[in-house]
């Protein structure tokens, strides 16, 4: 492992993250350099005392300025050894992604977090380049709509 202190205890990092949907459906997607310039969805670390939820909000106001509302859970993810491929450190992510939408669409980005953005329908998101994990959870998002509907 990386530059860790082997008498340090590591544990898995719980992460929030979301599909926010805007009025035409569409999600919003980042850039960012923390995942090979790879398109993410947007979240970040749950702080302490923080619920999940609570994480979510303060993330995604921080990294694009959207106020979020309608906060559903869909799935739980893992990712480990991701240095390199996925992320530009090595962590084990234990991703918790839920389904959002937007309150305003006054995309300002966070500039340490994220580098550009792009609205995108779910399916046309699949055609950009994706890091794993989001992949994984558009995917499963598509999955369980088409599922649902009679």
């Amino acid at each position: 492992m990386d530059s860790f202190n082997s008498s340090e205890k590591l544990y898995p990092e719980p992460v929030v993250g979301a599909l926010v949907f805007n009025k035409k459906g569409e999600v919003i997607l980042i850039t960012s350099w923390k995942f090979n310039g790879k398109y993410v969805v947007p979240g970040g670390h749950i702080e302490i005392w923080e619920s999940m939820e609570e994480a979510l909000k303060r993330e995604l106001k921080e990294e694009t300025n959207l106020d979020i509302e309608d906060i559903e859970f869909l799935m739980v993810q893992e990712g480990t050894n991701m240095k390199n491929s996925e992320f530009h450190e090595e962590r084990h992510f234990i991703f918790l992604d839920f389904i959002a939408k937007t309150k305003n669409e006054d995309v300002i980005l966070e500039e340490r977090e994220a580098d550009s953005y792009v609205w995108v329908t779910p399916k046309d998101a699949l055609k950009l380049d994706l890091n794993k994990s989001t992949r994984i959870f558009i995917e499963e998002y598509i999955r369980r709509q088409t599922h649902e509907k009679p």
